[in-house]
């Protein structure tokens, strides 16, 4: 990621009603090549139940056939042969009974409507299944609440659609279905992957209460919360993004992250809860200035240290940050990490920091044809982060860009 942004695409699809029609072809294509590879695997029966699907009026019905055994001893010519025979259904057939599907589905049917369809690997499928369970629960708590129950035991498929069309729903926002999110996600009873994706779909949220940001950032410090502990520190961060977007409101949520940062004993949580202010970029108040320069000299990863430097580049105190480069720049072995001092002293304080990175350069020679390229490029004008930036001969040279 380049140093001067601080933020990353985000992937948004629209409702599955101003979809449909685009997506038609593309999605009868997919049941197309599903229905067709399990035709193949059934052998002959494939042609009756062909027939059969083509006629019948009714949505599609789980099945509870299973393939048959011992197809390691099918030959290339006997699997060639049974391709052959197969039905071969036009795009109207798929059409129909898709149709019908997104008709005629209800929110008590869908699991078992919809379980034929996950055993695609088609993200077209999924992604129709996601798109349509959201609009079933739209902004009905009962029904947001249903599904939330059905996450308790839905295998890997069925919780990955659940998860993310509770996210994408406006029941999500509800507070009797955010707090019922919080209670399962904080549930020791549950596998911490599960406790992960039940703790994302709270990403979509506004605003955390005090109480909630309270408990999540305790639950993400506990050393057994494992894989829910990251994710809590990401939806505390992006939650984060969505309150500083609407209320510019970043400081108790930098605080509960700082908290985690540097008291969490898991080094991925750490790094998580240090890396993601990045996303919002907020300018940083004199506590969080002083949190994040501790841990220039506390944090034992490398990795943290240099996102600790890029957060305190958007200080209010660019004179203090100036200061606290200088003086952690020598002791520091890690090139990147000084990599990471030298240019956001540029990005604290544009060209008045040129003084403190020719005394980087002193210190570590290396970074002597680097400070050239600044003063070059400040001389001629440019006074703006990103446009020096853009403007460096090099702006990879110690070859620390996977590590930003």
């Amino acid at each position: 990621m380049r140093p001067e942004s601080s933020s990353r695409p985000t992937l948004v699809s629209g409702p599955w009603r101003t979809l449909r029609r685009r997506g038609w072809v593309f999605l009868a294509g997919a049941l197309l090549i599903l229905a067709v590879g399990l035709l193949v695997r059934r052998g002959g029966d494939g042609a009756a139940e062909g027939h059969s699907a083509a006629s019948n009026t009714e949505p599609p019905q789980p099945s509870s056939r299973t393939p048959r055994a011992g197809g390691g001893a099918t030959s290339a010519h006997a699997v060639e042969e049974a391709e052959a025979q197969a039905p071969r259904y036009d795009a109207t057939t798929c059409w129909r009974d898709l149709e019908r599907f997104n008709e005629g589905v209800s929110l008590e049917t869908f699991r078992d409507w919809a379980a034929p369809l996950l055993a695609s690997r088609d993200p077209l499928v999924r992604m129709y299944l996601k798109e349509r369970l959201t609009e079933l629960i739209g902004k009905d708590a009962g029904r947001a609440g249903q599904v939330l129950e059905w996450t308790r035991e839905a295998g890997p498929k069925e919780f990955k659609v659940f998860a993310m069309a509770l996210k994408d729903s406006e029941a999500v926002h509800l507070p009797e279905v955010a707090r019922r999110l919080v209670e399962m996600g904080l549930d020791a009873e549950l596998d911490s992957e599960r406790r992960a994706g039940l703790l994302s779909t709270l990403d979509t949220q506004k605003q955390l209460s005090p109480e909630v940001l309270t408990r999540l950032a305790d639950f993400a410090k506990d050393p057994a919360s494992g894989e829910g502990g990251w994710a809590a520190a990401r939806t505390i961060a992006r939650v984060m993004k969505n309150d500083h977007e609407r209320s510019a409101n970043a400081a108790p949520y930098l605080d509960k992250l700082l908290t985690i940062g540097t008291q969490s004993l898991d080094e991925h949580v750490r790094y998580m809860a240090l890396s993601t202010p990045m996303e919002t970029a907020p300018v940083l108040d004199a506590q969080a200035t002083d949190g994040y320069s501790k841990v220039l000299t506390t944090e034992g990863s490398p990795d943290g240290r240099a996102a600790a430097a890029h957060n305190l580049a958007l200080s209010s105190d660019s004179a203090q940050v100036l200061d606290t480069f200088s003086r952690a720049f020598e002791p520091e072995q890690d090139v990147c990490v000084r990599w990471a001092l030298f240019r956001f002293s540029a990005r604290a304080a544009g060209r008045d920091a040129l003084p403190v990175m020719a005394k980087m350069a002193l210190v570590d020679p290396r970074f002597q044809p680097t400070y050239q390229d600044f003063e070059r490029i400040y001389a001629s004008g440019v006074v703006d982060f990103e446009r020096v930036w853009l403007a460096l001969a090099d702006q990879d040279p110690y070859g620390c860009l996977h590590r930003d």
